[in-house]
């Protein structure tokens, strides 16, 4: 888990002389659950995954070369690189140039 946690800490002293007191303290301290460090010397094959709507996880790293769609991505293969202005000609949509500003929404 990442994150922090919250220690609920108490401590009791005892002062002893002509009159013997005692006392106690309450404390609550907040504490990371994966400090930097840790995460810098975690495991080379494993990763820590996050998914909107879900709490971090660790997971063993994936091949990705390994798998069987591989050869579609840009990655392998520069021609697979997606072209918008492509994309936008079969659409008959306006061209977008190289310097506009492009605003996208996710509808949903």
């Amino acid at each position: 888990m990442l994150g922090r946690e919250t220690i609920d800490s108490r401590g009791t002293s005892e002062n002893t002389g002509r009159d013997k007191s005692f006392g106690q303290s309450f404390q609550r301290m907040g504490k990371e659950l994966l400090s930097k460090d840790e995460i810098a010397s975690m495991d080379g094959g494993k990763c820590i995954v996050q998914i909107k709507g879900c709490r971090p996880f660790f997971s063993k790293k994936y091949n990705l070369t390994k798998h069987e769609h591989y050869h579609m991505l840009s990655d392998s293969n520069p021609k697979n690189e997606f072209d918008v202005q492509k994309y936008l000609k079969t659409l008959g949509r306006v061209q977008a140039k190289k310097d506009d500003l492009v605003s996208v929404f996710e509808v949903g």
